[in-house]
């Protein structure tokens, strides 16, 4: 091996989202729950949530961030076939906010909870976001309780 050359990677494979949501069926809600991301590495963070989130919202095709949550990075993500548009503004008023589109499905806002959270604090505030009952996404408050998942 020469001082130059590079030994060859495996690629990682990425680990599941740490997301909690309201369920499905409990109305409208300004927010639909919490994502707590591993990094700030916006692209390294968005396939385990879109594959997450796929069964319910479907193919999500553009998601906007606030610039100041995450390092710098692409615009737009290629997974598989699809292309993911991602709007990076500033000051956009919801620091620790992800708004992600699908086309014929809807919005689906989420809280993020920033990585360097404790995991305590950071399971109380997903637990928070994903309750139907007066939560942080809650906008009614609907009889009774629907199951989330706490951050793994």
């Amino acid at each position: 091996m020469t001082p130059t050359s590079v030994p060859p990677t495996t690629p990682q494979r990425s680990l599941p989202a740490r997301l909690a949501v309201l369920p499905q069926g409990t109305g409208l809600h300004r927010i639909d729950g919490a994502w707590w991301p591993r990094s700030r590495h916006l692209a390294a963070e968005l396939p385990p949530l879109l594959g997450a989130l796929a069964p319910r919202w479907g193919r999500i095709t553009r998601v906007t961030v606030d610039n100041s949550m995450w390092n710098p990075g692409p615009h737009r993500l290629v997974l598989g076939r699809r292309v993911i548009h991602i709007s990076r503004s500033i000051g956009m008023g919801h620091r620790n906010s992800v708004c992600l589109l699908a086309l014929g499905t809807g919005r689906c806002d989420l809280l993020v909870v920033a990585p360097d959270t404790p995991a305590d604090q950071a399971g109380r505030t997903m637990a928070n976001a994903s309750r139907t009952g007066g939560g942080i996404g809650a906008q009614t408050s609907p009889a009774g309780c629907g199951p989330h998942r706490l951050p793994t």
